[in-house]
């Protein structure tokens, strides 16, 4: 909570904080950092997205996942209290088509807008909201990378996916795979690979 109240990026939806950084603010060492941190990223509450040039070395990226925090929350709600717990089934069920999700421009072209729920190419699909994902939190490399990429299939939490060749496939595999599975997780719960033929 110390961290996400003190360094979470609400404007870019993420968390960029280097190792030692993180070690000062919780008053441990490194070690109980980098442990803790895996820790969340397996529970999928942390979202790892990529690896970024910091002031010492590379700076990991994280997204809070949304999502799944109230999820992973619901089996003690009662503990709250039944009113909380009410409320946060009410939040946390699916909505309608017919709902409208209010959202925050930080970018500053007004304080709220209403939209529909994120809007993609097939609601049903779970390809295509990662690609929704992708293009909204990295558009240019989702253009020259993700974008040109289909699903092949995902079965037993294996993510096979289609490159129109094989230097793209390599490519994202070596250079983008944590900000794509970062991504994938959201849509394809169980994730444990990502493999990409041609």
């Amino acid at each position: 909570m110390t961290l996400v109240t003190a360094r979470y990026n609400w404007a870019r939806d993420e968390l960029t904080v280097g190792q030692r950084e993180m070690a000062r603010l919780w008053s441990v060492d490194e070690r109980t950092v980098k442990r803790e941190i895996k820790r969340l990223t397996a529970a999928s509450i942390l979202l790892q997205l990529q690896l970024r040039p910091g002031v010492r070395g590379r700076v990991a990226a994280y997204r809070l996942n949304i999502a799944e925090i109230p999820r992973l929350g619901a089996p003690v709600w009662d503990r709250v209290g039944p009113d909380y717990s009410d409320r946060m089934a009410r939040q946390t069920a699916t909505p309608s088509a017919s709902e409208k999700v209010v959202r925050v421009d930080f970018k500053g072209k007004g304080a709220r807008t209403e939209a529909t729920k994120r809007e993609t190419p097939a609601s049903g699909d779970p390809w295509a909201r990662t690609q929704a994902w992708l293009a909204e939190l990295e558009p240019s490399l989702h253009r020259r990378w993700f974008s040109p990429m289909t699903l092949a299939g995902y079965e037993g939490g294996v993510l096979a996916l289609r490159a129109p060749s094989r230097f793209l496939a390599q490519y994202v595999q070596t250079h983008h795979q944590r900000l794509l599975r970062g991504a994938a997780q959201l849509e394809f719960p169980g994730l444990r690979r990502i493999e990409i033929g041609v």
